[in-house]
């Protein structure tokens, strides 16, 4: 269709390559001491070498990370040096990719501002020739001009710092670190903050190493429940046990995942282990992670051979409505909602709790494949989306992200594959074909049912638009026009059906039909929307 973007094909999403569980740890009052006083020791030995890793700005040495993890080994350990260097690494290059996504973003805003500002005020839009509106009043026309000089700024000092190599990384967090200068907005006093500022800068983290006891030599979990830990050098006074070692008395054990769990310990492949401590629970956690072998993907006509269960996210619910393999909407819509208020502890209890109900249906349906938008909502929570806040509000507090990675972890333990289709026009053209042709006396059918109904159809490799049955013989026409489905690569599919020319009657021209081009008229031979071949 003339004005349209080109559609991309569906694609079955890989599954994840990463396991990570978590269990709670109960110390005693000695162990909890124990465990304090080395995550403070070995957090203030990552501090250092973040400091250290931040000094050598952009330049890859891989001899300066030698000669850190050297500094590092005579303290602790070698093995702690390891992962301390390695996560210094890690958080330094994730703030620089912070940076550069920083600056995107900030490009993409003045982009914005600027066009907007260039057109004179209540200037209407043009999206086929890629002219956007003025800015409806001079206050706003002036706000923005004040906005994108700060903009300009920002980005100058982006770019400084990223030809430098400088980066901005607080260890236990920026947003715990302001809060030190605001603690009567906070509700936090000196101590309480002080304790938290101690536990989130706390480094209690140990790589796993394949051939070594139970994939772990600094943190290690036996198959019985035994957790104990290499101690630095420096804190060798508190070993237990031989080798340096502390011994913990509380056992723990794993739930989720506990068989993978105890297969990899047993065969001695690497495990991970993590101990944190949160302040605000007043508990102690052990997290346990390592890689996986991603399985292969279904074959996209595999995964759609019984159907499939389309999904359409919204930012409170999921309208979900389960096709056949010819594209035919079967039995009644279903609607899992969520709600994204409140803290992001409930915020992701929320979502998994409605991802967990829909995998629970596509299951009792029969169906092996959920179809998904493939949303990248990049830049969409900038101010220059739209003019209402509202709707920036909105946008900014869609949990694409994480629905599209939580989806795809909890699908791929269940065996389901996970489809994604271009998003383009699903909502507008499923509303078009759909929405009132699915509406009866006892059910309505929303706008967000029909764009599920549009995204199953473009998974299956159907056209959105629907295909009416044949008249019955001795009516107006006689049977005799084409119902299958177009093919996935006709051109031109999503249009409206050209008539055949001359008029249907002697009193209406050829294409002057008020219904031509209508797609809520019946498909007939020599109706205004007739038929032709493709």
């Amino acid at each position: 269709m003339a004005g349209l973007r080109r559609l991309e094909p569906p694609f079955v999403v890989p599954g994840p390559t990463g396991v990570s569980i978590r269990t709670r740890l109960r110390p005693s009052s000695k162990d909890a001491a124990v465990l304090a006083e080395v995550g403070d020791f070995l957090g203030s030995l990552a501090s250092a070498d973040l400091a250290a890793r931040s000094r050598q700005g952009a330049s890859r040495d891989p001899d300066s990370w030698s000669a850190r993890k050297r500094a590092l080994t005579g303290s602790s350990s070698a093995r702690w040096a390891g992962s301390i260097t390695r996560a210094t690494n890690d958080q330094w290059a994730l703030a620089r990719r912070g940076q550069a996504a920083e600056m995107a973003w900030l490009r993409g805003q003045i982009t914005r501002i600027e066009a907007r500002l260039a057109r004179p005020l209540r200037a209407e839009a043009d999206r086929r020739a890629g002219v956007v509106r003025g800015y409806p009043t001079r206050s706003q026309w002036h706000a923005k001009s004040r906005r994108l000089r700060i903009l300009r700024d920002r980005l100058a000092t982006l770019e400084e710092d990223w030809a430098a190599g400088k980066v901005h990384v607080a260890r236990g967090g920026k947003k715990l670190a302001r809060q030190r200068h605001h603690l009567e907005a906070s509700g936090l006093s000196p101590e309480a903050w002080q304790e938290r500022w101690r536990a989130a800068r706390m480094f209690l983290s140990a790589d796993g190493e394949s051939g070594k006891r139970c994939g772990n030599e600094t943190i290690r979990v036996t198959g019985a429940g035994q957790l104990s830990l290499r101690l630095p050098a420096g804190l060798a006074h508190l070993a237990n046990a031989p080798h340096g070692r502390y011994v913990l008395e509380a056992t723990v054990g794993f739930t989720h995942h506990a068989e993978e769990w105890r297969d990899r310990i047993s065969a001695d492949r690497a495990v991970a282990y993590r101990i944190h401590h949160d302040v605000l629970r007043g508990r102690w956690y052990l997290t346990a992670s390592w890689q996986r072998v991603p399985a292969p993907a279904l074959p996209l006509g595999t995964a759609l051979a019984r159907g499939v269960v389309a999904v359409d996210m919204n930012d409170d619910h999921l309208a979900v409505w389960r096709l056949d393999q010819h594209g035919n909407p079967v039995g009644e819509p279903r609607r899992f909602a969520y709600d994204l208020s409140g803290g992001a502890q409930h915020r992701d209890a929320q979502i998994r709790h409605a991802l967990t109900r829909l995998l629970h249906f596509t299951r009792r349906s029969g169906a092996v494949a959920i179809a998904v938008e493939d949303l990248h909502f990049t830049d969409g929570a900038g101010r220059e989306q739209g003019d209402g806040k509202r709707f920036r509000r909105l946008i900014s507090r869609f949990p694409t992200a994480r629905l599209r990675v939580r989806l795809a972890c909890m699908a791929a333990e269940r065996n389901v594959a996970v489809v994604a289709v271009d998003p383009a026009y699903t909502s507008r053209w499923g509303a078009q074909h759909w929405q009132q042709p699915l509406t009866t006396a006892t059910r309505r059918t929303t706008r967000h049912d029909a764009a599920a109904v549009a995204i199953g159809r473009r998974a299956l490799g159907h056209a959105v638009r629907r295909r009416a049955a044949p008249p019955p013989r001795d009516t107006s026409d006689r049977v005799g026009h084409r119902t299958a489905q177009a093919e996935p690569e006709a051109p031109r599919r999503e249009e409206p059906r050209p008539r055949s020319p001359g008029p249907r009657t002697g009193s209406v021209r050829p294409e002057g039909g008020v219904k031509a081009g209508n797609q809520r008229a019946q498909h007939r031979w020599g109706h205004a929307a007739g038929h032709v071949f493709w």
